[in-house]
């Protein structure tokens, strides 16, 4: 099977990176969710300080179900913070509802990566829901003439989390920032907050270098084909 020739060498160093990311991840905020703050607030209160502290206050702040759920809807304009994260007094709440809030910051501030992400999200589902037809299709025809697809649906995929990754690094430098300009923590606190937003910012990175050797994969599959 040609699109599956040499996988492997592709597929490797994602897969490390990307379970050393989630061992880093759930190292840090395991410890920082142990770890109360000296400020007593919560991960909802907190983040409600920085979205009002910015003149936010029309943000919404709900709680969802699920682990490591939190996200900001700019649709809704609205946080989602997971039960932990949302009712936790601990380092990792905080950090990760602010990290949250510096999403909402952002799109207030007309921050151009963040537009640019939320309008590749449509194209990029597409994209996403079109792996598994080319996957199955090369396993079962063994179709070179997929790769030319597949660079197609893996480079918008790519572009999409390459955009992702200022989102996500400056979301977290605003956080951290808003978060010592109010007194929400303090020095020795931002080093936890540091540690579990930077752990989660690198589940990104691998998911990124994932894609992009998949990419990489199919234009030497599109090359090689290109030359017979």
């Amino acid at each position: 099977m040609l699109i599956l020739d040499h996988w492997w060498w592709f597929f490797i160093p994602g897969l490390l990176l990307g379970l050393y990311a989630q061992f880093r991840l759930s190292a840090a905020y395991g410890h920082y969710s142990q770890v109360p703050t000296n400020s007593g607030l919560s991960g909802a209160e907190a983040a409600r300080e920085v979205l009002d502290s910015a003149g936010l206050r029309d943000v919404e702040i709900q709680e969802v179900s699920g682990r490591l759920t939190d996200h900001y809807d700019p649709g809704k304009r609205a946080l989602f913070l997971s039960s932990e994260n949302y009712h936790g007094r601990t380092v990792a709440a905080v950090g990760v509802a602010a990290h949250e809030a510096g999403h909402a910051l952002q799109h207030a501030a007309a921050y151009a990566p963040l537009h640019i992400r939320m309008a590749l999200v449509p194209i990029t589902n597409i994209a996403s829901n079109a792996v598994y037809t080319i996957f199955l299709l090369g396993y079962i025809m063994g179709l070179a003439k997929l790769a030319f697809a597949g660079i197609i649906v893996f480079g918008i995929i790519t572009l999409f989390q390459l955009v992702t990754l200022p989102v996500e690094f400056d979301a977290s430098s605003r956080a951290k920032a808003q978060l010592l300009k109010l007194g929400l923590i303090d020095n020795q606190e931002r080093s936890g907050v540091s540690s579990v937003l930077g752990a989660a910012a690198l589940t990104y990175v691998a998911a990124m270098v994932a894609t992009l050797m998949t990419l990489l994969h199919f234009i030497m599959i599109f090359r090689g084909n290109d030359r017979n």
